[in-house]
């Protein structure tokens, strides 16, 4: 598995995703999270799980305290955490068995992408998923 960066991995990529937990979504419409999160339940079919701790619910749905917290597996993580937080939500990721990582705009961690990649995982950094998909799929 790839780390995925043209416009044709991103595409397959984006049309073999059935489902997406988006890890850091904040209850706050000022945040890129909620303004993307928003996007997807309004223009993807996809199953979307919400990861959060300090968040119960949003868009009336339940947010889960962490990935292996989840009623099923998500085929892609989308990530709006912090540098930091990257290896850890790879690590998680990997061990629920996920298929994808996304890193979004401005999110990059070359060693957590790497053990990602090593791991069997896709993995997509420093792009956003609202964008992509709008660009590549919705048209």
């Amino acid at each position: 598995m790839p780390l995925i960066d043209e416009n044709d991995g991103l595409r397959a990529l984006l049309r073999r995703t059935q489902s997406v937990a988006v890890v850091g979504v904040s209850d706050n419409p000022r945040r890129p999270s909620h303004t993307v999160t928003r996007y997807l339940i309004d223009h993807t079919e996809w199953t979307l799980w919400f990861v959060n701790p300090t968040v119960d619910e949003l868009f009336g749905r339940p947010v889960y305290p962490s990935l292996d917290a989840l009623p099923e597996v998500p085929d892609m993580v989308d990530v709006f955490r912090r540098t930091e937080h990257l290896a850890g939500v790879v690590d998680e990721s990997i061990a629920i068995g996920a298929t994808s990582v996304w890193f979004q705009l401005g999110l990059v961690n070359d060693v957590a992408a790497t053990r990602a990649v090593h791991a069997g995982l896709d993995v997509v950094q420093d792009r956003c998923l609202e964008i992509e998909f709008a660009r590549l799929i919705r048209r």
